[in-house]
Order: C-alpha cells, then sequence, then structure tokens
C-alpha cells in the first residue's frame, strides 16, 4: 500500500484490514480490522479524518475526503462500490453505497440503505434508515425489502472474505503467454446480483 504522512499524521490500519498496494492512505485515515481497500482508491485525509470501520469495503477506484474539521465515516459493514466519491459524509452501519455515486458533505445515509449507483446526495441530506435512495438530485424512493437488504449483507461478507483470501493467497507475479487447457474458475456460487435474487422464489 501507498501510505503517506502529513504533517505528522500517519494513517492506521487494523492487521486484519486488506488494503490493495495501489490505493493511496495519506495522513488522518483510520482502518478497522477486516476491512477491505481496493486497487486505487484515494483516502485523502489532508484536511478532514477519514474512518472507515470494522467488516466496511471501499472499493476499487473510490475517492473519500472532507473538509477540516469534518470526519467522514463509513460505518460497520459498509460498502462502496466500485469509483463512488464520499465527501465529508457519514454512511451507516450495513450501508450500500453504489457504483459512480456521490455523497456529499454532511449527509447521513441511514442504517441498512442503499445509494443506487450513479446517484448525486445531496450535502445535508438525511437519509432514513432501510431506504432506496436513487437520482441526481437523488432521492427517497421507497423502503429497502428485507429480500434486497440480506442480499446487500451478503456481499458484504463475501468482500471480508476477499480481505482474508487477498491477505492470503494474492502475491504479484508475471503474466502467463497461454491460457492454460485446464485454466481454473473462481468459484463463489452463492454471490448474485440483486435482480436475479429478485426472481427468485422465496
Amino acid at each position: 500500500m501507498q501510505v503517506y504522512s502529513i504533517d505528522g499524521i500517519t494513517p492506521v490500519v487494523d492487521p486484519t484490514a486488506f488494503v490493495h498496494p495501489t490505493a493511496v492512505l495519506i495522513g488522518d485515515v483510520i482502518i478497522g480490522p477486516r476491512c477491505y481497500i481496493g486497487p486505487n482508491a484515494c483516502l485523502r485525509g489532508d484536511f478532514g479524518r477519514l474512518v472507515i470501520k470494522a467488516g466496511a469495503n471501499v472499493q476499487d477506484t473510490c475517492v473519500m475526503h472532507g473538509f477540516p474539521g469534518t470526519d467522514t465515516v463509513v460505518e460497520e459493514d459498509g460498502h462502496i462500490g466500485h469509483g463512488a466519491v464520499l465527501h465529508g459524509c457519514h454512511i451507516g452501519k450495513n450501508a450500500l453505497v453504489g457504483m459512480n455515486a456521490v455523497v456529499m458533505d454532511n449527509a447521513k445515509i441511514g442504517e441498512a440503505s442503499i445509494v443506487a449507483a450513479c446517484a448525486f446526495v445531496k450535502a445535508d441530506f438525511d437519509c432514513p434508515p432501510r431506504s432506496l435512495l436513487a437520482g441526481t438530485p437523488a432521492k427517497v424512493m421507497r423502503e429497502l425489502s428485507d429480500k434486497e437488504i440480506n442480499w446487500k449483507s451478503k456481499g458484504t461478507k463475501e468482500y471480508q472474505n476477499l480481505a482474508v483470501r487477498s491477505l492470503q493467497t494474492m502475491e504479484k507475479v508475471e503474466a502467463l503467454t497461454e491460457v492454460e487447457a485446464d485454466r481454473k474458475r473462481i468459484e463463489i456460487p452463492d454471490v448474485k446480483p440483486l435482480y436475479e435474487v429478485k426472481q427468485q422464489k422465496d
């Protein structure tokens, strides 16, 4: 990982967290246990504090930043999808921020809520628990079902497993020049997109 102190403040990473070597951590960043920080994520704690609590994930190319004197927080089991931007906001426990969404200053995403991909959450927005937020600017569309929340929780658990898998087996190697005849696949049979889960009968 690429870790930089600034003004004498150094990032903190729990030993059970996985931070990809291409991720950048600067200054006042605190990463808790069992977290996953993906490739090319940028966590810039050079103004405000960034806190990623136990079991949360911040995926590839995400950006976290905030104004001086603020905390940008991802609570326990928070799930931040590819390319999302969090600026001075608070993401509640077990909430999901979708791919390429933006959550602005002092916005609060309630526990077990989902911010849809590409949504823009305005500053000071207060999202109730178990809500689906979508749009630009984002609005509460409806309450989430138990099936949707369970799907989200299972996905986060797989990222916690990915942190373990990455710590145990990821290594930098040279690429092969040919595909092996018996090339293995990565098998994770329980991970499915939400639209497939919704099609399944209870």
